[in-house]
């Protein structure tokens, strides 16, 4: 919301709430519908049908300190062989295309 209102946003916004309130009054249907499909989208979107027939039980797993006997010895890193690959310039200082 804008900290300010100025004159065309408070006639815009009453225009439309009187707008709304004037066309649920005479087309309750054309309004109900909408928002009862609106609504069934959101709850299938909020409990989806594959969760309606299983109760989901946590089961808690008891509480088992783990204690490491030997440390962890990190992983050694193999080195990749690089190899110089001799390249094909010429070692003419002319240019090519002159």
């Amino acid at each position: 919301m804008p900290r300010r209102w100025n004159a065309s946003s408070i006639v815009v916004l009453t225009l439309l709430a009187i707008g709304i309130l004037y066309g649920i009054g005479q087309h309750l249907t054309s309004f109900l519908i909408p928002i009862i499909v609106l609504g069934v989208i959101f709850l299938l979107y909020k409990y989806p049908p594959n969760t309606w027939g299983t109760r989901v039980r946590v089961r808690q797993q008891p509480y088992v300190r783990q204690t490491r006997t030997t440390p962890r010895q990190k992983p050694k890193s193999r080195r990749a062989p690089f190899r110089v690959i001799d390249g094909g310039k010429d070692d003419d200082d002319l240019p090519k295309y002159h």
